[in-house]
């Protein structure tokens, strides 16, 4: 990456930063330093991250944590290998990625066993009268099972099914905390296996 922001004013930020891990005297001095460099250089690096993960409400997390990520690692930049800019921008494209890394795993957790439970309960392409029946008791019972989850959790496991939505969408769309979501995700899945057995 390119830029005319001096390398020496953002390395001189940089160290700033890293300058509580010598001295934690100077923590006051280092979220400063951060905030500086946030200041001097979060529009460029935000701009990169949207063409990375394509969505701006993404970007802005993908760039949250990579000022995380430089806070923590301040102290490993050294200016003989890489321009500060350019160092920062990497950090924006490994945050990146391993967001769209989670973010696919996270959705392929979230409905490997319920794509698994619905093929097993309305499962068949054949035209026969007796799967079809089957198929629309199985479907019956499956309605049956979701009813009896809570709402909030009956809520969850639908949206993450049929709106095909990660984890962390559902905990933003809903303004709950991702470990509840989890939880009753997992919860209802185990609940809705127990119920589908019941019938089978």
């Amino acid at each position: 990456m390119t830029s005319n922001l001096s390398d020496d004013v953002l390395i001189a930020l940089i160290d700033g930063v890293a300058a509580r891990i010598a001295d934690p005297g100077r923590q006051r001095q280092s979220e400063q330093a951060l905030r500086a460099l946030y200041d001097q250089t979060s529009s460029r690096l935000y701009g990169l991250a949207v063409k990375v993960v394509g969505n701006r409400e993404w970007a802005e997390d993908v760039l949250q944590e990579a000022f995380v990520h430089v806070w923590r690692s301040a102290g490993d930049y050294r200016a003989t290998l890489s321009p500060p800019l350019a160092w920062m921008g990497m950090i924006v494209r490994s945050r990146a990625l391993d967001f769209l890394r989670r973010r696919t795993s996270e959705r392929a957790d979230a409905h490997h066993e319920l794509d698994e439970m619905v093929s097993e309960t309305v499962a068949g392409d054949s035209p026969d009268p007796v799967d079809t029946t089957q198929a629309s008791q199985q479907a019956t019972a499956l309605y049956d099972c979701l009813s009896r989850l809570e709402a909030r959790q009956r809520e969850v496991v639908s949206l993450a099914y049929l709106r095909d939505l990660s984890h962390s969408e559902l905990a933003e769309q809903l303004k709950l905390p991702l470990g509840t979501v989890k939880t009753w995700i997992r919860r209802g899945l185990d609940q809705l296996r127990g119920c589908m057995a019941r019938y089978a």
